[in-house]
């Protein structure tokens, strides 16, 4: 089963926000979306260099060159803390060498779920579908142990996820990772009849995924 059909990623540029996978979602997709167009891999922000691509850190003629070898690319730059961040290539011009764009937009230090603020996701100006991923397993457990600028000491709700998390307005599709019990899926759907926009749950871990609206 493929996931990126059923999140409708679609040519350009696509951006993850969030917590609960956003690097394993970022690679599954790479995975499947190479067998159709070029993939460029990369940052607005900060991320750990995938390693099961070729890394490119120069300019668009390297970046091109690379996928035509490759077929698929992770481009950004060398940070200080030994992470990527964004390229030097614009992300209009990443559009223009790659069928696909995947970028990560934003970081959750590993955790569940993301409270978001002014600066930060930082979702490229021709984004065209924008993924708001979280992590199952942050239901029942206390806010600030799962929730990167969390704070609250009450538990995680299908509830209060809705109203503080995916009600900040970000992203067009909800991705619920780690669904591999009854009760998480239980929890996935309580969350997607709160919501309006699409939401996918499933497991990255296992490939399976089921559009709950």
């Amino acid at each position: 089963m493929q996931i990126a059909p059923l999140l409708h990623i679609g040519r350009g540029v696509t951006a993850l926000i969030g917590g609960g996978g956003k690097t394993t979602l970022l690679i599954t997709l790479a995975e499947e979306l190479r067998k159709k167009g070029a993939v460029v891999l990369c940052t607005s922000t900060h991320i750990r260099v995938p390693e099961q691509y070729p890394l490119v850190t120069g300019d668009a003629e390297a970046i091109a060159a690379a996928l035509r070898e490759h077929g698929a690319v992770c481009a950004g730059t060398h940070a200080a803390d030994g992470k990527l961040t964004a390229s030097p290539v614009s992300f209009a011009e990443l559009s223009r060498l790659a069928d696909y764009v995947l970028v990560e937009a934003d970081g959750a230090r590993g955790l569940p779920l993301k409270r978001h603020v002014a600066h930060e996701p930082v979702i490229p100006d021709n984004a065209s579908r924008v993924v708001l991923v979280v992590g199952a397993d942050c239901f029942g457990r206390s806010v600030r142990d799962v929730c990167h600028r969390g704070t609250e000491d009450v538990p995680v709700t299908p509830d209060w996820a809705a109203r503080h998390i995916i009600a900040e307005g970000f992203g067009d599709r909800v991705y619920v990772n780690k669904v591999e019990t009854a009760a998480d899926y239980a929890n996935a759907r309580e969350l997607a009849e709160r919501l309006t926009c699409p939401v996918v749950a499933g497991s990255l871990h296992k490939g399976v995924y089921v559009c709950l609206r």
